[in-house]
């Protein structure tokens, strides 16, 4: 009868938890884009890169090459009678700059003195960490130039000062026609490439960092330079255009997960995180929002093959310098390659639909040559758990994920944020997490509790009033057993199985482990909510009881027991 009567018990709240009004309905899907759910997750794991040098800087003075520039004007004035120029000045002399602008090699000529300078250049990239411990994964190109690139990046960056005398020397010897701007424009782009063409470069150094904010989380003005080092390079374009870098000294970062090339196909939907520069070397923003990385994208346009057999996908997302290195995702959240690059228009502009990216099996492939395994991080998990029941509105329940994430990673850059955001969207009433309507919930079903328990206590009484059967000789069985029938072969019907069955002696309540507590205060929990239920005897499947059950049950089952005590001290005629 009592095993009866607990089984009904578990049935009635059960019947109390799916009252109507204070159901807790299962949680309905995530009702965001995909692309807000991929970066949300991914973000945390995209760093900005930058690779510096440091070289002396040489380039000797140019010599103008008279008989050239005579050829070159005996010309301009063959045009001018064909009417193909105008007779004007300016419109000759713009002529002249312009023939010299395509071949500036032909009109200087490299003369004394040498001028030396101490310079600096570099360039910004993205990259990705794929191990807790701080693995990262970035383009090749972005981590070292070949000789006659880093001339052209010194050229282009170091030379900005020496460019412009070269330039403002040879518009002066044109005379008044100075200020004409297009003659300008185009003088400077005669010694950016001469100057570019006849460089040299001694005692090259080069450093790799990312940019990481320092403890209190936030991608903010105290974001630090973090020294990294090169483990494998691999070739740049067109050929295995990967790099893995390390940075030391870490621990529990945020990663993103690596797919693989099948996961995506031509018509599927790909996304490029990553730093463009078109942000990143502006002045119109703060550092703030330079440092959060960019999402964009697009269809998966072709499948392409290198001359050296090398794969690439290209893609409709957009993608431009500085993006170089990142990760591009399928819709599931996966790396499915990295992003190398796009065409580039002659005026320095990227082509739209013509991104590049490297598949994701060449990073495997050059993680496996170092024995590098990628890996999910625990702040990750974390991490991950606590959005999801953000964009659930599961505030209350998100918050400790949340705090959880900052604990295992100070220097998290969003977490603070979204904690921000979740005690604020609390405090507004929008939290729609399950703990929120618990109380409501036991309150209405503690009502109904009550009602049966007197019920079945009549009933109990009553019945045994009636049945006036002599009171068992075996001895009661201890607090909240559920005494039934043993096996044959396992004992004597009542008697205590043997300590370790399950754990502890029959009938003692299994006192499960509390779930270990983060470090950091967590909303307070009914009391009630934390009882542990009984084993069931001999292992039967014991039905699991509803919130707030466990202490009600037991105290009922302890006034029960306190009644068949009773029953048994009366003497045979009261029963």
């Amino acid at each position: 009868m009592w095993a009866r009567f607990t089984a009904v018990t578990g049935l009635v709240l059960a019947g109390v938890l799916a009252l109507p009004g204070v159901a807790m309905a299962k949680p309905k899907d995530l009702d965001i884009p995909v692309g807000t759910w991929l970066a949300a997750r991914t973000h945390p794991a995209v760093q900005l890169t930058s690779v510096s040098y440091t070289a002396d800087v040489a380039v000797p003075t140019p010599v103008a090459n008279l008989e050239a520039i005579r050829g070159l004007t005996q010309q301009g004035v063959a045009a001018v009678q064909s009417g193909k120029i105008s007779s004007d000045e300016n419109s000759i002399y713009r002529w002249v700059v312009q023939q010299m602008a395509k071949e500036p090699g032909r009109y200087f000529s490299p003369g004394a003195p040498e001028r030396v300078v101490e310079a600096t250049a570099g360039g910004l990239c993205t990259g990705w960490w794929v191990t807790p411990d701080g693995y990262m994964v970035t383009a090749a190109h972005c981590v070292g130039q070949e000789e006659s690139e880093l001339a052209q990046t010194f050229a282009t960056q170091a030379l900005t000062k020496i460019n412009e005398k070269d330039a403002a020397d040879l518009v002066s010897s044109l005379g008044d026609i100075a200020s004409d701007d297009e003659i300008v424009r185009t003088a400077a782009k005669i010694f950016q490439i001469w100057n570019a063409d006849n460089i040299k470069i001694r005692n090259v150094q080069s450093s790799l960092s990312l940019l990481q904010s320092l403890p209190g989380g936030g991608v903010d003005k105290t974001a630090k330079t973090v020294p990294i080092e090169l483990v494998a390079k691999g070739t740049v374009y067109p050929g295995k255009d990967i790099a893995i870098l390390k940075a030391n000294g870490q621990n529990n970062l945020p990663t993103v997960p690596l797919g693989q090339d099948s996961d995506v196909r031509v018509g599927d939907t790909l996304y490029i995180s990553g730093f463009p520069g078109t942000v990143t070397q502006t002045s119109i923003f703060n550092i703030e929002s330079k440092l959060d990385p960019a999402f964009t994208e697009g269809p998966y346009n072709a499948s392409r093959q290198t001359p050296e057999g090398v794969p690439y996908i290209q893609t409709q997302a957009p993608s431009y310098p500085g993006n170089s290195g990142g990760p591009v995702f399928s819709k599931d959240g996966n790396v499915i390659g990295i992003l190398v690059g796009g065409l580039i228009q002659q005026d320095g502009g990227s082509t739209e639909g013509e991104s590049f990216v490297l598949p994701v099996s060449i990073v495997k492939e050059k993680l496996n040559e170092k024995n590098i395994k990628s890996a999910e991080s625990v702040t990750t998990k974390a991490y991950n758990e606590a959005l999801d029941l953000f964009f659930k509105n599961h505030y209350s329940d998100a918050l400790p994920k949340f705090r959880e994430v900052q604990a295992l990673q100070p220097n998290h850059p969003y977490v603070a944020k979204y904690i921000t955001d979740s005690q604020q969207a609390i405090t507004a009433g929008k939290d729609e997490s399950s703990s929120s309507i618990l109380p409501w919930v036991l309150w209405g079903g503690g009502g109904l509790l009550v009602l049966f328990v007197l019920g079945t206590l009549g009933a109990v009484l009553k019945g045994k009033r009636r049945s006036k059967i002599p009171a068992s000789s075996f001895p009661p069985a201890p607090y909240g057993a559920q005494p039934g029938y043993l096996p044959p072969g396992q004992g004597q019907y009542g008697h205590p199985a043997q300590h370790g069955q399950h754990g502890q002696p029959y009938g003692v309540p299994q006192q499960q482990p509390y779930p270990q507590r983060p470090p950091y205060p967590l909303p307070a929990a009914p009391e009630d909510t934390r009882a542990v239920r009984p084993h069931s005897p001999y292992g039967e499947p014991q039905q699991k009881p509803g919130p707030g059950a466990n202490t009600r049950i037991a105290g009922l089952e302890a006034e029960l027991e306190q009644l068949r005590r009773n029953m048994g001290q009366r003497p045979p005629d009261q029963r």
